[in-house]
């Protein structure tokens, strides 16, 4: 096992609900999948605090990766965030499940994640985690099995 890369990121709740609340924004449409769109909007009187912190995780599992390419061409290409997407399990815990070039990218990967909120701010904490061979693949070693 070897960690590829830890991101995290704070968010704050109120200038984040400010951005999404802006005339003729495509920010939702944009950066979160239509499953994240339902779970906030499920989530009462408040879903900017539940976007808010989708978006650190979103941006959390950007500079984790990142931190794995250092010194490297990045590979995330101009809006990755409808690739990095949080869903929740039957008991609400969360999770990163991975799209598109992420996904091809990062095809073993696992990412561990951690979600908090507290008065006007929101977090999210990442670690990369390669079970295996991913390394090899991400610095181009040919696999020695």
């Amino acid at each position: 096992m070897t960690i590829l890369g830890i991101g995290l990121d704070l968010v704050t709740i109120s200038e984040f609900a400010e951005q999404l609340e802006r005339a003729g924004t495509t920010m939702l449409r944009e950066s979160f999948t239509a499953g994240e769109r339902r779970y906030c909007q499920s989530k009462g009187t408040d879903p900017a605090r539940s976007y808010a912190v989708r978006w650190a995780a979103k941006e959390a599992v950007i500079k984790a990766w990142a931190s794995s390419r250092f010194a490297r061409r990045p590979q995330i290409g101009d809006n990755p965030y409808p690739l990095i997407e949080v869903v929740n399990d039957a008991w609400g815990r969360p999770s990163i499940k991975l799209h598109g070039l992420a996904a091809e990218f990062l095809p073993r990967a696992r990412v561990h994640l951690s979600l908090t909120h507290d008065g006007d701010t929101a977090a999210a904490m990442v670690v990369l985690e390669d079970p295996g061979e991913l390394v090899d693949l991400i610095e181009g070693r040919e696999n020695p099995a």
